[in-house]
């Protein structure tokens, strides 16, 4: 079987096509700019062919055509014809109450899915808009499957994701903490067990998703009991471009002293925060690093910042949890920078952590383990692979 991964933005939408039966992703790629001037394709095959051309994406239906004729024709062709895809597997940001595990995308599984698009309102149209274009250029009885991020976060208790604000808004706006990277920190938890042999029930797991976007999870017995994200992607700690969580006053104190619109809040806390905000560089810590490195105090603050506040988080998931088993890094930061791990982890020696900084150096980003022997509490690095899980639920729900 091969199933097609889709993960669509408003103006992007990103793909790979993977063979089942050994789990290889025969193609990769991008296109970008949908709906705006310049559009652009980049694709790359298994055995390292590549394909890049302009083109104008008005919609994702033009997109999905363009994907699916660089797939089957040309030099970078993987497959001989659609017909060879079996199933297609969605990423879909937000499926809040209604979606506790994946499932078959219906007609009432899609409206649920543009019912509750007011709570990510720049993820779940153009979701949407990528199930919809689908359907026109596939064939109709090829099924189509949705993978919600939210999904794995849903068994979190009800102490765990109700906000301190009147029960109300709750009950009338669903306003709760859902939490986002579900599939990620699935992902990785599930591979843990895999490769360690450990089964999740009598573990417990806290697993860093450091990005751009990051979060951070507790996994009691194979379950989410908290996560760092709330009601949207903001919450947490400082990330890119994002605030993550600070006192709701400060908020209000701005608007007042220069008059935001609620959209002009949105866009310093989501786009002008962060990494970006504080030390006044870049968003990414590639840069970030390297201003710290050159001597910018900024930049070196922004680092003791994301490191203090990571530890924070792990430190009170343990107590969530009355204890911890098991610390997985993983995403572009957690995975690739060996800085963030050693600093993190050698505040965490009182629970147990005894930390090997020449494995962590060895192997970064590379799956294994980063602590030493005689550590009560093990650490790994285990990289994600967000799409192959939602090629599995995608496999598992068309052949159950």
């Amino acid at each position: 079987m091969k199933v097609l991964v889709i993960n669509a933005g408003s103006s992007s939408l990103k793909y790979q096509l993977i063979d089942m039966e050994n789990e290889l992703v025969l193609a990769k790629g991008n296109c970008e700019r949908i709906g705006i001037e310049g559009g652009k394709i980049s694709h790359k095959t298994f055995d390292g062919r590549a394909y890049t051309a302009d083109v104008e994406f008005p919609t994702h239906t033009e997109a999905f055509m363009k994907l699916t004729e660089v797939l089957t024709k040309g030099d970078a062709a993987v497959i001989s014809d659609l017909k060879e895809i079996s199933a297609i597997g969605h990423r879909v940001v937000q499926g809040a109450e209604k979606f506790s595990q994946s499932v078959l995308i219906t007609d009432e599984v899609l409206q649920a899915i543009i019912d509750v698009a007011d709570l990510a309102p720049l993820h779940n149209p153009a979701h949407v808009l990528a199930i919809r274009a689908c359907q026109k250029v596939f064939d109709a009885c090829v099924p189509q499957v949705a993978v919600f991020d939210t999904a794995f976060h849903q068994t979190m208790p009800k102490k765990a994701y109700i906000f301190g604000i009147p029960y109300e808004y709750y009950e009338k706006y669903h306003i709760r903490r859902y939490g986002f990277h579900g599939t990620s920190h699935r992902y990785v938890s599930a591979r843990y067990a895999k490769i360690t042999g450990n089964k999740l029930q009598g573990r417990k797991v806290i697993t860093c998703h450091l990005g751009n976007g990051s979060s951070i999870a507790a996994i009691k017995d194979g379950k989410c009991v908290d996560t760092s994200m709330g009601l949207t992607p903001l919450d947490g700690f400082i990330m890119g471009s994002r605030s993550g969580g600070i006192d709701p006053s400060v908020i209000t104190f701005l608007q007042e002293k220069e008059g935001w619109s609620p959209k002009e809040t949105s866009d310093v806390l989501n786009k002008q925060s962060g990494f970006l905000g504080i030390s006044g560089v870049s968003s990414d810590s590639r840069d970030v690093t390297a201003a710290a490195e050159a001597g910018n105090e900024r930049a070196k603050l922004t680092l003791e910042i994301v490191w203090y506040q990571i530890t924070k988080f792990i430190g009170s998931y343990a107590a969530a949890m009355g204890g911890v088993d098991t610390i997985i890094f993983t995403g572009g930061i957690g995975e690739n920078v060996a800085t963030l791990r050693r600093e993190v982890c050698s505040n965490l020696e009182y629970m147990g952590v005894k930390f090997d900084d020449a494995a962590n150096n060895q192997f970064n980003s590379t799956e294994h383990i980063i602590s030493a022997k005689d550590s009560k509490v093990d650490v790994w690095i285990i990289p994600t692979n967000e799409e192959l899980l939602i090629a599995r639920d995608t496999k598992e729900l068309v052949e159950g």
